[in-house]
């Protein structure tokens, strides 16, 4: 699914749910229900995929989640390497169990882009760790809100 097509399936007062998957980590982000802004949520320890999607699942009745964008890893030239093919496998596996829509978006550079900020603000090592994957998550998601809105899909 394109963004363009998400556009006309939303529900008012729906959220998306960022994901940047990671080998070992899966960073989230929410937006607000007028799909303009992007936060970061939390990150989860990578597990088997039915664990990882069962904790998906949950965030989605929880937060009235209404489509999913995933982090779409690009190789520079924008060719699909192992971890684009990886990200493509997780997007159609859940689509499968998960009732709810997802988009793949290009995200080059997210983390090193979140990282340059987190280096900017003089955060430690350890933190920069804590925090970069759910950044990654938001910045990923922001970039598809700002492509929605661009598009004609934010709401009034």
């Amino acid at each position: 699914m394109t963004l363009e097509e998400l556009r006309g399936i939303l529900q008012p007062g729906q959220r998306l749910l960022g994901l940047d998957l990671g080998e070992k980590t899966i960073g989230l982000a929410l937006s607000d229900t007028l799909l303009t802004v992007a936060t970061p949520l939390k990150t989860l320890k990578r597990g088997k995929f039915k664990a990882d999607a069962a904790e998906i699942l949950s965030l989605i009745s929880e937060h009235g989640i209404g489509a999913i964008v995933v982090g779409f890893p690009l190789n520079m030239d924008g060719s699909e390497g192992p971890s684009a093919q990886s990200a493509r496998a997780f997007a159609r596996n859940f689509a499968g169990v998960g009732g709810c829509p997802v988009v793949l978006v290009d995200e080059r550079l997210s983390t090193a882009a979140v990282t340059r900020t987190l280096l900017h603000a003089d955060a430690s090592r350890a933190r920069r760790r804590e925090v970069v994957d759910k950044m990654a998550a938001a910045y990923i998601l922001q970039g598809a809100l700002d492509r929605l809105r661009a598009i004609g899909g934010a709401r009034k």
